[in-house]
């Protein structure tokens, strides 16, 4: 075998791309939200009340399946059920839409988180209860739910002409993603993609995956924050985003350019991210403004789509930061 060389790397990547995706998220969020207060009284036990249906977001691949129900299909963003510690409390500190009921396991260890979100779901008067943990993982679709399951409304679509808008003088940041339809790897780009200040994503309605409760888990409450918009095909909606002034930029293995190389400034920017394994749509890398890649220098041949999503997405931060300080105080990375 030959010695390493530089190859760009997949958005997707050519091979493997839903083997580590429930590790996706990558290290432990840096906002640990609301303090543990330590108090917050007892949930209700039982199953008084029949509270709302869990399970409506439906399960997509990547989600557990479950052979004893059809699941439901999904229409719009989704993401009516939410599961795990930090993205229930997330959906109760964000107030970004209504939490309908939580159900915790019987059994858990107090953990401050747990109060947090007891407490939190007190003061929403969303009603909680304590449940076996039998009954919590019937109603449960990922793999590791915490102990915590949430039903909310659905999460609120953008129009795509409002995430091209400047807001608060920054110009948008947006990242959009092609047929991308692993739950664990969606999750974990919005995660980062909340992290570093982008300003909204775009997804598509079509063969791709939307907002599962595994997408919830794997964003660790980023998607109560992130506006999101869902569009009817991504060449069309790319065409509309350059013409607001948007400059468009693919991630894939054959890219024209290194990203490091390209050159940008502080306008409107979006990265297109590939699917898993097969990149970039010939439609969507023919609309795309330019075609970048991440240069890799050892054997394998890509990157995990999550994993090239936070690459490309904190290099372009950082080179809109320093190119924006560059031209003067008029371009500001990434904000929202």
């Amino acid at each position: 075998m030959s010695g390493p060389k530089k190859r760009g790397a997949a958005s997707g990547g050519a091979r493997g791309q839903g083997r580590n995706s429930s590790r996706a998220a990558g290290a432990k969020s840096g906002r640990s939200g609301a303090p543990g207060r330590g108090r917050g009284g007892a949930p209700r036990s039982g199953s008084a009340g029949a509270g709302p249906a869990f399970g409506g977001s439906g399960a997509q691949r990547g989600d557990r399946s479950r052979t004893n129900r059809k699941a439901p299909e999904q229409r719009g963003l989704g993401g009516t059920q939410v599961e795990g510690r930090h993205a229930v409390r997330e959906l109760l500190l964000a107030g970004t839409r209504k939490a309908k009921e939580i159900l915790i396991a019987e059994g858990m260890d107090r953990a401050d988180i747990l109060d947090d979100i007891v407490e939190l779901a007190q003061d929403l008067r969303v009603p909680v209860r304590e449940v076996s943990k039998k009954k919590l993982d019937g109603v449960s679709r990922t793999e590791a739910s915490q102990g915590v399951v949430a039903v909310a409304d659905p999460i609120k679509e953008r129009p795509l002409e409002e995430l091209c808008e400047t807001q608060n003088g920054m110009a948008p940041f947006l990242v959009a993603v092609d047929g991308v339809t692993d739950p664990g790897n969606l999750g974990a780009i919005i995660r980062t993609a909340e992290c570093a200040g982008v300003s909204g994503m775009v997804l598509p309605k079509h063969r791709a995956v939307h907002v599962t409760p595994t997408v919830t888990k794997a964003a660790a409450g980023a998607v109560e924050h992130v506006p999101m918009a869902l569009v009817g095909g991504l060449p069309r909606a790319i065409e509309e985003m350059q013409r607001a002034g948007v400059w468009v930029l693919g991630l894939d293995m054959g890219g024209d350019v290194s990203i490091h190389e390209v050159a940008l400034g502080a306008e409107p920017v979006c990265l297109v991210m590939g699917a898993e394994g097969a990149g970039l749509s010939r439609l969507v890398r023919e609309r795309c403004d330019q075609v970048v890649s991440i240069p890799l220098a050892g054997q394998l041949s890509s990157l995990n789509v999550s994993t090239a999503a936070a690459l490309a997405i904190y290099e372009v931060v950082r080179r809109r930061g320093s190119e924006a300080r560059a031209e003067g105080p008029a371009g500001a990375a990434g904000g929202r």
